[in-house]
């Protein structure tokens, strides 16, 4: 960690030096982001998760900076080709492109046309065409012609001499860093179909025939037309004005009207058609691959977040049902804390005998077990279902929520599911998983692999190493935010509590299997490999209720529990006095329990703990209900206003369930009466909305609608219009051209990135 680069993280987060050092520090001593956002705000000024998280990804990149600098300073010095300014240079290189910029003409390489023409003795001609003096390139030429070496003629010899120019052009570092520049701004996605692919890559229709500037396309369309050239329905070039890019090199490599000045500019414009278009194209292409993945991966962070932090029913006894038609519809009664009492298949969506059968059944159910609310899957049949459901008898107070299942079957198919449920098939597993998501939304969904819960956008065509480390970034800060009760808590929702992970969760449930439920913090230190380092860590994020010490059931770190002991010493109070009693707390003068270790911010956060403890950052359960009497899309009409909830958000709108079994798209245009940039601001996973509907196309299934207050209408079908429509034939010869504004860009610490953001 050298004071360089702490100096240079400093400066582009607009930070001090020592908060930069001291989150380095504990990062590498092994603290978590959660826990040093929570626990060591006096240590790094009071730094957040963001931040801190910005801090350690961006020493990681400049730690596999200096080691591949070091390997390439190293690999220069074995080959003698180390001097002193080049050794300043690689030292003082910023980005690993520049690095590998500087690395290039001693790289060891493939057998080129320019390593040929060397072996053939042209070197020295070149470099006197390259110095473009007053000469007859052709009398010079000739003195190079050698027949053993098989240059045969004067133009054999000019043109290897070219070869060894066109190499140099591609090697320069000034010719290099000016064309990233210019493939940045003035760079174009041209994407064509495949002749004959026309009908099989249909859904590729809009980059039949597209064009777009790199530095303003949204991440989607450069995902969708990497994805369609990966199906091998289109082909795809990013490449900037030829005139221009050829115009640069000319004006770096090319002086004068002479002929060797003639010689050098058909060597530049062959190592731009060549090679240095190729290398640029390659690097372009990667770099807005990972411009469009982190947009992507961003998006999808957001929504899992939201999906995370979803209002908890809470604990209560819940009958959960898995709708279906023909195969019925699979019921589960669970308890209070999510244990499986009951189950059993019902079918009322076959017959009026059968749906009577279901009704006593169901009626029964909800009698025996006490039921105090009612999941049911948004599937097939979901709608129906919860029709059927609202007119059986029962008490008024029992709640009826639709509950979003995707991914439910992910889980019922895991072995975490086998695990936990090993004598029961899939559908009473999916039951399950339905009810409980209604009772704690994050508990359950931990169980499932995070990108099989289906909120984002091309989530299978991104890094995949990056979106899983992204996305449990998101899982453990959403866990840690809300805290665990360590008696109840499933293996998978421990494994996300800082510190601990797969092992160390597993153990807590042995050991709690084993000995009974842990009676304090401290017992937790009795754990299997659960050591000194793992306890500071975790312990602040595991809840222990109605045990003897009430702090243990708060976010109040165990080594603050010395604090609050003082403080009820001074007040001569009890802990719980202190946690029921408002004016006791007002009376705590909080400088006085300042030490070297324990400044204000924690002292704050310990007030804030003892007035509500354990709090639930999350919202509170609110009942919802879809419109009653549309089911399907057939149900729906143009200018309909119905209640939504918003289940996905993406670069170009929101998918909005509003209870006919398909998503409705609100279009970013659609979003808002006034201009919206980005969908996220506008609406949240989980949101609860209002839309009008604008069209519906059952044969493509898609429903369009609206946010705006005065949507406009014109040119809106109706469902029977849609259903009468002649299928239209897609032209492939129009070119669409982006009217949007650019987009800002993210930091990658290299000059594409860099020159994307002067574009």
């Amino acid at each position: 960690m050298s004071e360089k680069n702490i100096e240079k993280i400093a400066g582009e987060l607009g930070l001090l030096p020592r908060q930069v050092e001291a989150t380095a520090s504990l990062l590498k001593d092994g603290a978590t982001v959660p826990f040093i956002a929570r626990y060591r705000k006096e240590v790094t000024g009071s730094l957040d998760e963001v931040v801190i998280t910005g801090i350690r990804d961006r020493l990681r990149q400049l730690a596999d900076l200096d080691t591949r600098r070091e390997s390439i300073l190293k690999s220069l010095a074995e080959s003698n080709n180390l001097t002193d300014e080049l050794g300043k240079k690689i030292e003082a290189a910023a980005t690993m492109a520049i690095l590998e910029d500087l690395y290039l003409p001693f790289k060891p390489k493939r057998r080129t046309r320019a390593i040929v023409a060397r072996e053939k003795g042209l070197e020295p001609l070149a470099k006197m065409l390259f110095e473009q003096g007053h000469m007859d390139t052709h009398l010079e030429a000739a003195t190079f012609v050698d027949h053993e070496k098989g240059v045969e003629t004067q133009e054999d010899a000019l043109a290897g001499a070219r070869d060894i120019i066109a190499e140099w052009v591609n090697e320069d570092h000034e010719a290099r860093m000016r064309m990233r520049a210019l493939f940045a701004k003035k760079g174009v996605f041209r994407s064509n179909v495949i002749p004959g692919m026309e009908k099989e890559g249909n859904k590729y229709r809009d980059y039949f025939d597209w064009e777009e500037p790199v530095a303003s396309a949204p991440s989607h369309r450069t995902l969708a037309m990497r994805r369609g050239e990966k199906e091998g329905v289109l082909t795809l070039n990013v490449l900037p004005p030829e005139g221009e890019a050829l115009s640069l090199l000319e004006s770096l490599f090319v002086k004068g009207e002479s002929e060797a000045s003639s010689e050098v500019k058909k060597a530049v414009h062959d190592s731009y058609k060549r090679l240095l278009s190729h290398a640029m194209e390659t690097e372009i292409r990667a770099e807005t691959k990972k411009r469009a993945d982190n947009e992507a991966i961003r998006i999808f962070a957001d929504n899992i977040r939201e999906l995370l932090l979803a209002a908890p029913l809470g604990q209560k006894n819940v009958l959960a049902i898995d709708p279906g038609f023909r195969t019925g519809c699979k019921v589960v009664c669970l308890d209070r804390q999510g244990k499986l009492l009951d189950m059993d298949t019902v079918y009322p969506l076959t017959s009026d005998k059968r749906r009577s059968e279901a009704a006593e059944k169901i009626e029964a159910l909800c009698e025996r077990y006490h039921v105090e609310a009612i999941a049911i899957g948004n599937g097939t049949g979901g709608r129906e279902t919860e029709r059927f459901t609202r007119d059986l008898r029962l008490r008024q107070d029992i709640e009826i929520v639709v509950v979003n299942e995707s991914g439910a079957s992910i889980y019922s198919a895991s072995e975490a599911a086998r695990e936990e449920f090993p004598d029961q098939d899939v559908t009473v597993r999916g039951s399950v998983s339905i009810g409980r998501r209604l009772m704690d939304p994050l508990a359950e969904l931990v169980k499932i692999e995070p990108k099989s819960i289906g909120v984002g956008q091309y989530q299978h065509d991104v890094d995949q190493g990056a979106l899983k480390g992204r996305l449990d970034e998101v899982v453990t800060s959403c866990v840690n935010a809300v805290g665990v009760e360590v008696n109840t808590a499933s293996k998978e929702l421990l494994t996300y509590v800082s510190g601990l992970g797969p092992q160390l969760a597993r153990n807590i449930v042995v050991y709690r299997d084993e000995h009974g439920p842990f009676l304090s913090r401290e017992s937790l230190k009795n754990v299997s490999r659960l050591g000194k380092k793992a306890f500071e860590q975790a312990a602040g994020f595991l809840r222990i209720l109605g045990r003897e010490n009430p702090l243990d059931a708060s976010a109040v770190h165990p080594e603050s529990y010395p604090v609050v002991d003082a403080m009820v010493r001074d007040l001569g109070c009890k802990v719980s006095d202190l946690m029921e009693d408002e004016n006791l707390r007002k009376g705590i003068d909080i400088e006085r329990y300042i030490t070297d270790r324990v400044g204000l911010p924690t002292l704050n956060d310990i007030l804030d703990e003892l007035a509500r403890p354990g709090r639930d950052p999350r919202k509170e359960f609110e009942a919802y209900a879809f419109a009653e009497d549309v089911e399907k899309m057939e149900d729906l009409e143009p200018g309909m206003k119905l209640p939504g909830v918003v289940t996905n958000v993406t670069a170009f709108g929101a998918f909005v369930d509003i209870g006919v079994h398909q998503d409705g798209l609100v279009h970013v245009s659609q979003l808002s009466d006034h201009f919206v940039k980005d969908p996220g601001q506008v609406v949240k996973v989980h949101d609860r909305i209002k839309v009008t509907v604008l069209d519906v196309d059952l044969e493509r299934k898609r429903i369009s609608l609206s946010m705006k207050s005065n949507p406009d209408m014109t040119g809106s079908r109706s469902v029977q219009e849609t259903k009468n429509a002649p299928t239209k034939k897609t032209r492939g010869n129009s070119k669409k051209k982006d009217t949007g504004k650019k987009r800002d860009t993210e930091f990658f610490n290299n000059p594409f990135a860099d020159a994307f953001k002067r574009s």
